[in-house]
């Protein structure tokens, strides 16, 4: 079958730093609507590879084709951010490279209203004025998003796109992708984010490039195909490596096995966070002496927090902006707390509320005992760049460290973080984004702690470093809490999730995020209908209205007909809002000044006003079905 000529490829292409190589003698071909993923261990190369790509390095050896004329968006691990420079302007001035680098001689500026939509969907707007050196690096990397995106480029490349991006934002985004004619290359530790947009894998392992256009959601059992195959060979190869391939083969399986365990103790922990958030009573739950924490770790009783925001405006006045109304929890020894919510919706004020950094406004906080707190801070300032690997671990000098009541050597321990006994001694600044996270986990994990705080631990790692966190976690015996937009990383961790919704809204779900997701739909169908039956039961009566409610026995014809086939109604309107949404995500409807996005965003409107109309009336109708099945019954 004929495939279409590629955009970017790579032919016979090598790269090496001094004496290793990270990849030879690579083959990559970026064909029109492909949206593949690149995956590998951290400092295999990937970021390397996708600045070749870009035009920024060269190639040591083989070939780069881009198609003539391309244009490329391109979002760096670590974007460059100009001196003297606004938001505004960084993200509106376009690369000005025909052949589409990323880098290069700034080109033509983009529309006001283009720009705008762009900060506005990033959370930028209120910072567009700014210079784009003073942000922080979330936000800097979110500016270098913005810049990627606008201008509808021909081809993008993405490195931790996710990065920094809190949920609804993670979901445009995703949007934004599978819109038609998006081609891109990403490389992301969301293993959600991948298996929702990627239709190609690219696996850079022992520097060569493996690809799968089966997408992310093939990838471990693709995976496994490939380490199957290797045992395979290498049985034929020799007696010597058949001990090896054996090993090789358990461990295949042995991953499995892990999960299925990890599995049903997440689902024990799960079952009694349900019972704890139902009132159910349960044993034991009372502050204890001893080596461990006691078995209550944290109990909030009615938080409320509220902060001052400057005025707005000509009045001059100050508003109070709730943070936390009226919030309640109990944390036992050995929960899994996930904390989620968007970015300055309050997780961060949240949390150190839980942990008796600040004082609530209102209500109860107390802490058990014999409480010893681990932090790992997302923007790794507790890691010096001119550090050894090894000094980072071990600050005092010696070989060796207390890791969980074990004394472990500092290059076995750094070999359990994937670190090879060459980099113990290299200094910190050498390591890639993922290789810090991964050193960060390894030092804040091997402190004696019995309360584990994270906040978003999963940036920049790998999927190798993704399963070694998430096994460590499991054995872990303390109490954990952690604060993450990585959906899936939240289903294989938590057994419970506080969501923290905005404007003091603060309530905690069992399970992980599916778990919230199927809990909060239910809770707000649950409460529409509650307060339509009452809108309904409360509405005056007129003459028309009040001889069904006083004669009628059961729902008409067309009434019963109508409420069956209004959530069918409702789902075409959905998939027409959705659609609608993907237009306007898409960069290149702003091109012709705006006309066709006023046109689209129009009839987005119409669309949204027919759900609530179908929503309303079927909750008219479902009220009006209770009501009769009640009369029925007598209740």
């Amino acid at each position: 079958m004929a495939t279409d000529p590629p955009l970017i490829a790579l032919r016979g292409a090598a790269i090496g730093f001094g004496t290793r190589t990270l990849f030879d003698g690579a083959e990559l071909a970026i064909t029109p609507g492909m949206r593949a993923c690149m995956v590998g261990r951290n400092g295999s190369g990937k970021s390397t590879l996708m600045k070749a790509l870009a035009g920024l390095i060269a190639l040591d050896a083989g070939e780069l084709y881009v198609e003539p004329g391309l244009t490329i968006g391109y979002l760096p691990q670590d974007p460059p951010l100009p001196a003297g420079v606004t938001v505004r302007d960084f993200v509106a001035t376009r690369p000005g490279s025909a052949s589409g680098t990323g880098g290069g001689t700034d080109g033509e500026t983009a529309a006001d209203y283009e720009v705008d939509t762009m900060l506005d969907r990033l959370d930028l707007a209120d910072r567009a004025d700014r210079l784009v050196a003073t942000l922080s690096g979330g936000e800097g990397r979110r500016a270098a998003l913005a810049r990627a995106l606008l201008g509808a480029p021909d081809v993008l490349l993405l490195d931790e796109p996710t990065n920094h991006l809190d949920l609804p934002t993670i979901l445009w985004l995703e949007q934004t992708l599978r819109a038609r004619g998006i081609t891109c290359l990403m490389i992301s530790h969301d293993r959600a984010f991948l298996t929702n947009v990627a239709t190609d894998t690219i696996w850079l392992r022992g520097g060569v490039l493996l690809h799968n256009p089966r997408g992310y959601a093939d990838f471990e059992d693709w995976v496994d195909r490939v380490e199957t195959e290797e045992v395979a060979q290498a049985r034929k190869l020799d007696q010597k490596l058949k001990a090896e391939a054996r090993w090789l083969a358990r461990g295949v399986t042995a991953r499995r096995k892990r999960n299925q365990g990890r599995l049903a103790k997440l689902g024990a922990l799960r079952a009694q966070r349900q019972a704890l958030l139902s009132g159910a009573p349960l044993a034991d739950v009372q502050i204890e002496d001893g080596p461990l924490s006691g078995r209550l770790v944290i109990e909030a009783e009615h938080l409320c927090k509220s902060f001052t925001a400057p005025a707005e405006g000509e009045s001059g006045e100050s508003r109070t902006v709730p943070i936390v109304a009226d919030f309640t929890t109990r944390v036992l020894r050995g929960d899994r707390i996930g904390i989620l919510g968007r970015n300055g919706a309050g997780k961060t004020t949240l949390l150190k509320l839980l942990t008796g950094e600040l004082a609530p406004d209102s209500g109860r906080i107390r802490l058990g005992t014999n409480l010893t707190m681990a932090v790992f801070d997302q923007k790794r300032e507790q890691l010096n760049p001119d550090d050894t690997l090894w000094q980072t671990l071990i600050p005092r000098g010696g070989d060796s460290l207390m890791v969980r009541g074990r004394q472990r050597h500092v290059v076995a321990y750094l070999r359990d973080f994937l670190f090879d006994e060459a980099q113990a001694r290299a200094p910190v600044s050498t390591l890639s984004g993922g290789e810090r996270n991964r050193l960060l986990l390894a030092k804040i994990l091997a402190q004696p702690s019995n309360l584990l705080i994270l906040d978003e631990p999963t940036n920049d790692l790998d999927a190798d470093t993704l399963d070694l966190l998430e096994d460590t976690l499991d054995a872990y015996e303390g109490t954990l809490i952690v604060v993450s937009h990585d959906r899936d990383f939240l289903d294989r961790i938590v057994s419970s999730t506080i969501a923290v919704e905005g404007n003091g809204v603060v309530r905690e779900y069992v399970g992980g995020y599916s778990d919230y997701l199927r809990q909060r739909d239910t809770r707000t169908a649950d409460a529409a209908r509650r307060t339509a039956k009452a809108a309904a039961q409360a509405r005056p009566a007129t003459a028309a209205a009040a001889a069904p409610a006083a004669a009628q026995k059961k729902l008409s014809f067309g009434q019963a007909h109508e409420l069956q086939t209004l959530p069918a109604t409702i789902a075409q309107l959905e998939a027409a809002r959705a659609g609608l949404e993907a237009v306007l995500a898409d960069p290149a409807v702003y091109r012709d000044g705006g006309g066709r996005a006023q046109e689209t965003s129009a009839k987005l409107d119409k669309v949204r006003a027919a759900i609530a109309e179908a929503e309303d009336r079927w909750l008219e109708l479902e009220a009006l079905r209770e009501a009769l099945d009640d009369r029925k019954t007598g209740t």
